[in-house]
């Protein structure tokens, strides 16, 4: 059960790999579905559970705040222990921490919870990933990695619905709770399958943690969204502002420190010279500013549907399927040759995609009021979602065509560690913004334009600095996963 070097040669591939897959799978499906199922539950946890407007920003940004932090690190942690160690204590860990969250009973056990399961989500997630590199041989990888796209685009858009479904549905009672509780039969198989088929493998020569670095950017993290989703209730007292310029401190501290790891010859969290390449240090801005609008946008039109237009949860999510079929098509365009011909013009073609579709979705909820339908919402959304999808298809290959090959591997883990981070920036930043609009008598539907704006604003910002990033993948690139 052990992968030799030669079976990662494609020598001799490992017997059970299509099986080993299906359990790598399995662990996506889970992690893609807990980061979109309490966009549209929110509303009804907050209702019965109680807790303060923030609780809607924490049940999304604790998750993705510490999957930021946990994924810088994850990969490192199966080359030192072993990989199917370390999946299967993801695995275990994500599947208490989804129990936890089932039956907590106040909002900060809640949260908690999400966090908990953030982190262990993290352990899991990386250590698949290599695994299929060491599985498969050269020739079978592209259809192995081919798998994700399919199972990547049925849980974004079934995930919503779902969520929906389990709250309307109150299977059992349990209401919400379900929406937790269901990764417990798919988290234990997960394991059963894991302790079976999964081979084990580790990386001779694997360096140590940086375990300072770790805590660096954590703090530094930490220092920035908790104020930016506590300060309104707050009122904005001055230790919100202190604390986001301790923050930016923190931030250079890090960097400080890992340029200092780095020349005293000590393996850094993050390769410093990376930051000095103009093409990645442009793609982690444009993947913050575009990561931070995508998740954002996704949490301010679950409340509104809600809350203001008064649909159930189940309706809630059905109203945001047109967006992840968009998603679905806009990637498939991108598949059938277009990202090849066209590299980084196809993601300023998609952002352009996108803004104009929110730009129709901000005029449909101006000249409907609230008499809107999900029907009239559908082609804004729809083409916000096959702009997405034209964005996000060559997103990785292309910021990370100017990356030696060296620094990939730390490359991949800072851009998947922003766009998780950027989830947690924009839920925070988004959601306080809608929270403070409608503190300020604006109503649910100017309230929802104004924030369809700012992420015009956003997807602008990250239309001009694809101008800084190359004009193409680089030629037979690894296929990159989000």
């Amino acid at each position: 059960m052990t992968v030799t070097a030669a079976a990662a040669a494609g020598v001799q591939p490992y017997r059970l790999r299509w099986a080993a897959l299906f359990v790598i799978l399995a662990a996506e499906v889970m992690d893609l579905l807990d980061a979109l199922v309490t966009t549209i539950a929110a509303p009804t946890i907050r209702k019965e559970l109680g807790g303060s407007e923030s609780l809607v920003q924490w049940l999304g940004a604790g998750y993705t705040l510490a999957m930021a932090v946990g994924l810088i690190t994850g990969g490192r942690l199966g080359d030192l222990y072993g990989r199917k160690r370390m999946f299967v204590i993801g695995a275990c860990g994500f599947t208490a921490a989804s129990l936890l969250c089932g039956v907590a009973g106040s909002p900060e056990l809640l949260i908690a919870g999400r966090v908990v399961q953030g982190l262990f989500g993290a352990v899991m997630i990386p250590q698949g990933l290599g695994m299929i590199k060491e599985m498969f041989p050269p020739e079978e990888l592209g259809k192995a990695f081919g798998m994700f796209g399919p199972v990547m685009t049925i849980s974004s858009v079934g995930g919503p619905v779902l969520a929906g479904w389990l709250v309307d549905a109150d299977l059992f009672g349990t209401g919400w709770r379900m929406i937790f509780l269901i990764n417990l039969p798919i988290g234990l198989a997960a394991i059963v399958a894991a302790l079976r088929c999964l081979p084990e493998h580790r990386l001779s020569g694997a360096t140590r943690l940086d375990l300072p670095g770790v805590a660096l950017v954590s703090a530094a993290a930490f220092l920035l969204i908790f104020p930016l989703i506590q300060g309104r209730e707050s009122g904005w007292p001055a230790w919100t502002f202190v604390s986001m310029a301790a923050s930016v401190v923190v931030f250079a501290l890090f960097g400080r420190y890992e340029s200092r790891r780095a020349k005293a010859g000590r393996d850094p969290l993050i390769t410093p010279s990376l930051f000095r390449k103009r093409s990645f240090s442009s793609g982690l801005v444009a993947g913050l500013a575009f990561f931070s609008g995508m998740m954002g946008f996704g949490l301010v039109f679950s409340l509104y549907t809600q809350l203001g237009l008064g649909f159930t949860p189940l309706q809630a999510g059905l109203a945001a399927l047109p967006q992840a079929l968009g998603g679905v098509a806009g990637f498939g365009l991108a598949m059938s040759g277009l990202q090849a011909r066209l590299g980084r013009g196809l993601m300023q073609i998609g952002t352009l995609v996108m803004a104009a579709g929110a730009a129709v979705l901000a005029l449909t909820i101006h000249l409907t009021g609230v008499d809107v339908s999900g029907w009239q919402l559908s082609p804004g959304l729809a083409l916000v979602g096959i702009g997405m999808g034209l964005t996000m298809a060559p997103f990785f290959d292309i910021v990370l065509a100017g990356v030696e090959p060296h620094e990939t591997g730390s490359a991949s883990g800072t851009l998947t560690g922003i766009q998780q981070l950027g989830g947690a920036v924009g839920t925070a930043v988004l959601g306080t913004l809608f929270f403070d609009l409608l503190a300020s008598g604006w109503g649910f539907g100017a309230s929802m334009q104004a924030t369809v704006w700012v992420e015009v604003g956003l997807l602008a910002l990250t239309f001009a600095l694809t101008y800084l990033l190359p004009r193409h993948a680089r030629p037979e690139s690894e296929p990159q996963h989000a």
